[in-house]
């Protein structure tokens, strides 16, 4: 059965098409709408409104021609490359706006790396929580793996490892890595600072070349205003009395902000402050505006957006708000070339947008650092939540009184204390021995380092699929698993199986894409059919049909 659209809307000029007359079957026209890179023209036929891809628009209450009919809307092609800022996307090298932050432990893998990269997308490994002789490895494997194809590492802040960042940094300038991801930063530090200034010189045309591309992870304007302004003279001169840095490499730092490109991080998994993105980014890129007008960068600042995004309303709406890009996180672990368990996909799949909660980050335990997990299905944040106030509330271990030692080895540890310390101190004589030599002589050092063991194994146990620890499973994820699962539903899209990163970036994608459209039908007076109105997950072959 044929359906037509009903006419509602101001007439804006005439149509005529190369056909005797546009399309009107509701199927057709569903098809005509898809077809983002084709301009849409809405018509008047016989009193019910028509599509076509094809035409020429007049427009005007004199621009009636013969054999045309009248139109109410028109929508110009939408190139999914441009729903962002080129600009962007040529820098850094992709052909959409479209990134997958770094998840820790590898979760971000080298498989989502190289599909985004060989997809003209941007993924940046998860290098948190790794060892640098691992992160070494997976720097060796993706640079030659990649080869001119863009990709990017992860560079978490590490206030109780400073010596394992900047070994990173140190790792990454040697190895030719020229992108980071620079996350949880509250303050800059200098192994930050050297990755960002070394490097750079002048070209022929007096122009600042930085091979070393930052892109800031934050959420707090104060964090935001670290960098987006220069390097701070007093790291650029400790970095130089150092040998670090070159003279000119000082000299040229004054020039440049400290990272380009900053992502307005919005309420997301893992280390987040919750912040909503309808508040945030309007916030952030109103500061960027002052930011800029106050050191007249020639590097124009940028502001990306992140947290929260898992359906094609929410690209729409971030694009909207003006992001030069976009970053997509809890949604990609549940694909299949994540870095997590088959266990863990299962359990995401079947995640609710209120099925997260806060709970004690590891690597920011001492200072009450939290990161949003999954809650259903596992008691994480719970215990983890207990952990930490027992370390407010007691001296060391050995205050702890029985009842409390007695249900941290039987419940949360399943082993005793003393064994616990003893692979704890194994782990960080490796890694760093100044912690366990500050533990042996601070017994609330020590507690904390025991309680951050839990804390760490516990994503482990959840990498891994540990069948005896799934109750313990810390999964990093933020509402946008939730939103997603529910726009998926009952599409391919429902079961894991079938997510990959790159099917949900297109389909994200060219849904915003879509849902841009459709509020643009319905500001010219254009009521789309229920049959019409909804964006539904596509197949890689259905999308490429509409974007190429």
């Amino acid at each position: 059965m044929k359906k037509n659209l009903s006419v509602e809307g101001n007439i804006i000029g005439y149509w005529k098409g190369n056909n005797p007359s546009p399309l009107s079957d509701i199927s057709l026209m569903g098809e005509l709408i898809s077809n983002i890179s084709q301009p849409l023209y809405i018509v008047v036929v016989n009193g019910k409104l028509a599509a076509s891809n094809e035409g020429t628009l007049s427009l005007g209450d004199g621009a009636k021609l013969e054999g045309s009919y009248p139109a109410q809307a028109y929508l110009p092609p939408i190139r999914l490359e441009k729903m962002g800022d080129a600009a962007f996307c040529r820098d850094v090298g992709i052909r959409y706006p479209y990134i997958v932050g770094g998840m820790a432990n590898g979760i971000t893998s080298v498989e989502i790396v190289e599909e985004m990269g060989n997809n003209g997308m941007l993924a940046f490994f998860g290098t948190a929580g790794l060892s640098l002789k691992n992160v070494k490895e997976k720097v060796a494997h993706i640079s030659s793996l990649m080869g001119g194809k863009p990709y990017g590492f992860n560079l978490i802040h590490s206030p109780n490892e400073q010596d394992l960042e900047a070994a990173l940094v140190e790792e990454y300038l040697k190895s030719g890595v020229r992108l980071v991801e620079a996350a949880a930063y509250i303050n800059l530090t200098l192994p930050l600072v050297r990755y960002r200034i070394t490097g750079l010189r002048r070209d022929g045309h007096g122009k600042v070349v930085t091979p070393n591309r930052v892109i800031a992870k934050v959420s707090r304007v104060e964090v935001a205003s670290k960098f987006f302004a220069p390097p701070p003279k007093d790291m650029v001169a400790q970095l130089l009395a150092k040998g670090e840095i070159s003279e000119e490499e000082a000299a040229l730092a004054a020039e440049i902000p400290m990272a380009q490109d900053i992502t307005a991080e919005a309420d997301s998994g893992g280390h987040t402050d919750n912040r909503p993105a309808l508040a945030l980014i309007p916030t952030i890129i109103s500061f960027r505006d002052r930011m800029q007008s106050e050191y007249g960068f020639e590097q124009r600042l940028r502001v990306g957006g992140g947290g929260g995004i898992g359906s094609p309303e929410a690209v729409a709406a971030m694009f909207a708000m003006g992001a030069a890009y976009i970053v997509t996180g809890s949604i990609n672990q549940s694909c299949v070339e994540s870095g997590t368990s088959d266990t863990v996909r299962k359990m995401l799949e079947e995640t609710g947008q209120a099925d997260v909660t806060m709970a004690p980050a590891a690597d920011m335990f001492e200072m009450g650092g939290k990161v949003q997990v999954l809650k259903r299905g596992t008691m994480f944040a719970m215990r983890g939540e207990k952990l930490r106030q027992l370390y407010l509330n007691y001296k060391g271990l050995d205050s702890l009184p029985k009842t409390e030692r007695d249900m941290l080895e039987n419940k949360i540890f399943s082993a005793p204390l003393e064994d616990i310390w003893a692979d704890t101190r194994a782990f960080f004589m490796k890694r760093d021995p100044s912690q366990v030599e500050r533990g042996e002589m601070d017994e609330k050092h020590k507690m904390a380092l025991v309680f951050r063991w839990y804390l760490g194994q516990s994503s482990g146990w959840a990498i891994s699929g540990d069948p005896k620890r799934k109750i313990d499973y810390q999964i990093w994820c933020g509402p946008s698993m939730g939103s997603f699962n529910e726009w998926a539903k009952g599409s391919f899209l429902e079961r894991y199986e079938n997510r990959k990163v790159v099917t949900l970036a297109l389909n994200l994608l060219h849904g915003g894409a879509l849902a841009i459209r459709q509020a643009d039908l319905r500001r010219q007076g254009v009521s789309l059919p229920e049959g019409l109105s909804a964006v539904r997950p596509k197949s890689i072959e259905q999308i490429k049909g509409y974007i190429d």
